[in-house]
């Protein structure tokens, strides 16, 4: 059975780099999880103008063995104690566990959890929109069907800077505070 969506609909964000710092070493405990600036407020606003929030994450540090998936549920757990204290809500978040040569549907930038949250929405992706900080992620939004955003945070500097053609003309942020004020506005 479909999970009803808000009224706005759902909106689908990156983890690392968009909500938290990320790490080159990898983020493995709840400890090294730091929320960027702003980003668990804007989640907050989120859900407070009736979007669904879901976060859509490849973690192959579970592949790689550096940490387990009990590490990975207290981030997760620490990710939604901060946003439900704010006053919002993370609806789902979907990941994927394989490492970048596994050749797996679900890893970014295929398209398989976003599809996964389509499913479980029963909605097309048509529009939604799909925030991050890197190409993989533009690239998961755009096979999906959904609206790719990007954020200047984490990789999303480098990411601009050399974007390609195809994603010419859409819309960047700076962070996910300001991608939040724009989609509440819409």
């Amino acid at each position: 059975m479909a999970t009803p969506l808000a009224p706005r609909g759902l909106v689908i964000l990156d983890r690392d780099g968009v909500i938290n710092r990320d790490s080159d070493a990898f983020v493995k405990s709840a400890d090294e999880w730091l929320p960027l600036p702003g980003s668990i407020e804007a989640i907050a606003a989120l859900s407070a103008a009736g979007f669904t929030v879901t976060v859509a994450t490849n973690q192959s540090g579970l592949a790689r063995g550096l940490f387990d998936r009990s590490a990975l549920r207290n981030m997760h757990r620490k990710l939604r104690r901060l946003v439900g204290a704010a006053g919002g809500r993370i609806d789902r978040i979907v990941v994927c566990p394989h490492g970048p040569d596994d050749g797996c549907f679900c890893r970014k930038p295929r398209p398989g959890l976003l599809l996964r949250l389509a499913r479980r929405y029963d909605t097309s992706l048509d529009g939604v929109p799909a925030i991050g900080d890197s190409l993989r992620d533009l690239e998961a939004a755009r096979a999906a069907g959904a609206r790719p955003i990007l954020v200047r945070t984490g990789n999303g500097a480098r990411t601009e800077s050399s974007l390609p053609g195809e994603f010419a003309g859409i819309p960047v942020y700076d962070d996910l505070a300001a991608a939040a004020v724009a989609l509440v506005k819409q």
